[in-house]
């Protein structure tokens, strides 16, 4: 009983930047929710191999997807397990942030999209988020 006062209690004095931080992080788990829903509507378009091959690709992108929209949502209510994928999640971005910037030439698009998840990024690695992930208490 004790156990379940204390585990409250820490969801409770989550920061709000990790606040902020799992709602950014399940935003990109509902963007990625919807490319996999499109990406599967124009794989029942397709015939053949390329329908089939459409279809796990949107079926890849949709647990990859659900998994990123359950860790925001993690980060969001508190489970401190969930901040170092989320930050995994940003590092592996950064790459397709540079291909949008560089091989792609969509300046506007990759500029939005690097603001975004530097942000988020920023966010989960801060002073006070750390401190929360650990256990310690934090300075408000």
């Amino acid at each position: 009983m004790a156990e379940e006062q204390d585990k409250g209690a820490a969801r409770a004095a989550v920061p709000e930047n990790v606040k902020v931080a799992g709602c950014l992080v399940a935003v990109q788990g509902v963007a990625g929710l919807v490319v996999a829903v499109v990406l599967g509507l124009r794989a029942f378009g397709a015939e053949g191999a390329r329908g089939y091959y459409g279809l796990a690709e949107a079926g890849i992108f949709l647990l990859m997807a659900g998994a990123v929209a359950g860790l925001g949502y993690g980060l969001f209510r508190g489970v401190r397990g969930c901040r170092t994928p989320a930050i995994v999640i940003q590092l592996l971005l950064f790459p397709v942030i540079y291909y949008v910037l560089g091989p792609s030439r969509q300046l506007l698009w990759g500029i939005l999209c690097g603001l975004y998840v530097l942000l988020t990024f920023l966010l989960l690695i801060s002073e006070q988020s750390r401190r929360w992930s650990m256990g310690d208490e934090y300075p408000d």
